[in-house]
């Protein structure tokens, strides 16, 4: 751990865990900050100082409950689900999960079906929903229908790269390349929410890739909007000729983007995203200097390994001498409780489980887990029946022994990345009023 030091309760998540029937996190009235603004739900009927304030208080309110997110899930589309969520809090209290993107749209069109959508349980807190669209009336009333369900942070997604998503200019990234619109999309959706609000977005858009330009989105959106905290991932995306998956991989990587909107912004925060994979990693990120590191694949991947580090290695709380058995034996509450619920007999046992095929990654009976798996998808009824299925492939000392060492990362990583840094970027602020 490299923060300062945090007392922790005693209790541990496992013996708090509340089986998800017993409670849906959702209509829980949060103080309203808007309320003392008569006019807020008109982000134009207040000045660019009155909206900072507002958000300062939210976003003081929020950070007073929990820990800073100096570690975050990614949100991941078809992954980062409320099953995945459920697992991933049952092995880590404090590192901060991110919904996968719902797209504004599906939230107004769902409306008779939201807790689908958007419910969870209140262990998953702290957990930031992400939502795309580039429809402002769209964006407002679904900010506005999710107040219901107590969020952390809502986030806005300016970086997905899918030809679903970005393609025809649409939204994802391809808003990177108009950031006056996401200036008045982040001041709608703050002034429609009582929590603080972030924006995901690339370095860059295929050729308008340089410092200069990424910061210019920066700059013009927290100029237009009251928005503060960025998540960076640090490639471009290419919009034409690659797929989604190896927009994750051809790009390069420029850390030194991010260090250096660091110096550029010093009153903004800014979390570090892409091509990180162990909590060491994360660590060596944070000793350079970043405000917070954002994990995707690795902790789907390997959630034992990954989530399992972050409580002690991060945030410096005690060893919980956490088992997977354990974890196994809360999360069947939960898969048992949750069967059906959404109607046409959804969730099944296969959309449960997907999660926790990952979770005896490279370990002895991994391989024979996941062919047992495989057969007891086509009878198993209930996830307790699954597991009596599959679970005798993992031998007793793996499920049983507490988390060993955390996987070494990359020493060199960020080594050289202050040396790397572009020149300080220069606002060219008769541009950001000629956006007004």
């Amino acid at each position: 751990m490299i923060r300062g030091m945090v007392k922790f309760a005693g209790s541990s998540l496992i013996s708090s865990f509340t089986p998800f029937d017993s409670v849906l996190l959702k209509k829980h009235r949060r103080f309203s900050v808007n309320s003392f603004f008569k006019n807020s739900n008109n982000p134009r009927s207040l000045s660019t100082c009155t909206q900072n304030i507002i958000l300062h208080t939210k976003a003081e309110m929020v950070a007073s409950q929990y820990l800073p997110p100096w570690f975050s899930v990614a949100p991941m589309m078809d992954w980062t689900d409320n099953h995945y969520r459920t697992l991933a809090r049952l092995i880590s209290k404090h590192a901060w999960l991110y919904t996968e993107m719902l797209a504004a749209e599906t939230i107004i069109y769902q409306q008779g079906n939201l807790d689908r959508f958007l419910a969870f349980s209140p262990e998953q807190h702290p957990i930031v929903l992400q939502i795309g669209g580039s429809n402002l009336d769209n964006l407002a009333k679904a900010t506005e229908l999710a107040n219901a369900y107590n969020y952390d942070e809502i986030n806005l997604n300016c970086g997905c790269p899918s030809p679903k998503v970005a393609g025809h200019g649409c939204f994802g990234v391809s808003l990177m390349l108009d950031p006056k619109f996401v200036g008045e999309a982040m001041s709608v959706i703050a002034a429609n929410t009582n929590v603080p609000v972030s924006v995901k977005c690339r370095i860059g858009v295929d050729d308008h890739d340089s410092y200069n330009q990424l910061c210019d989105f920066i700059y013009k959106v927290s100029s237009l909007s009251p928005t503060r905290h960025f998540i960076i991932h640090s490639r471009k995306a290419l919009l034409n000729g690659i797929s989604p998956a190896e927009n994750r991989t051809i790009p390069p990587l420029k850390y030194e983007y991010y260090y250096a909107l660091l110096r550029d912004f010093p009153d903004l925060t800014f979390t570090l995203n892409g091509g990180i994979n162990t909590v060491d990693e994360v660590n060596a990120a944070l000793r350079k200097g970043a405000h917070h590191v954002m994990v995707g694949r690795a902790a789907y991947q390997n959630p034992w390994y990954t989530l399992g580090h972050v409580d002690t290695a991060i945030y410096g709380a005690p060893s919980s001498g956490l088992t997977r058995r354990q974890v196994v034996e809360k999360y069947q509450i939960y898969g048992d409780a949750i069967l059906g619920t959404y109607g046409n007999n959804r969730p099944h046992v296969r959309d449960v489980m997907k999660p926790l095929l990952h979770f005896f990654h490279s370990e002895p009976g991994n391989g024979l887990f996941k062919r047992k798996a495989d057969a007891a998808f086509q009878t198993c009824k209930t996830v307790k029946s699954f597991l009596e299925e599959t679970i005798v492939a993992i031998p007793d000392s793996v499920l049983d022994s507490p988390i060993e060492e955390a996987p070494r990362g990359r020493e060199d990583l960020f080594a050289d990345v202050h040396d790397l840094l572009p020149p300080p970027y220069k606002a060219r602020e008769q541009e950001v009023l000629y956006a007004y």
